[in-house]
């Protein structure tokens, strides 16, 4: 179980991994199903929750030659993050765009409470679907 969470906390980050394939082995492996959400969902969120932490620091590096965003990409990112709004973070559980939606999370300070329900709820209803898929399908292989 250890391994599952430290497998969803990176994958949460701006680094790449691959939890659901973990998190399905790992119930292939006969672990209890509410356990490994549990692990998962925690492991993830938390991995997001970093993201939001740095956003919520990266802004005073803006200045910086080697900050990765120009000044007219941050105003185009907050035009884009007031458009679509906090509501955006349900979609943290997304390849390649949750990892950077966290982050502008924290850039534009989103209360630490809203980030963390909204993105609990994207990351719990993720890992309940790849459970539910992995009892559907995967069940004759694992025996």
């Amino acid at each position: 179980m250890l391994s599952l969470f430290v497998v969803a906390f990176v994958s949460a980050t701006l680094l790449p991994g691959g939890s659901e394939v973990w998190l399905a082995r790992q119930w292939c492996l006969g672990q209890p199903v509410l356990a490994l959400w549990l692990v998962a969902t925690s492991g993830n969120t938390l991995g997001s929750l970093v993201n939001v932490w740095m956003g919520r620091y990266a802004r005073r590096f803006q200045n910086r030659r080697w900050f990765p965003a120009s000044p007219q990409g941050l105003v185009r990112a907050e035009g884009w993050y007031h458009r679509f709004g906090e509501w955006s973070l349900l979609l943290s559980w997304a390849p390649v765009i949750g990892d950077p939606l966290t982050v502008l999370a924290g850039i534009f300070r989103l209360p630490w409470w809203r980030a963390i329900l909204l993105i609990t709820v994207a990351k719990g209803t993720r890992y309940a679907v790849v459970l539910y898929l992995a009892q559907a399908w995967l069940a004759p292989l694992c025996q």
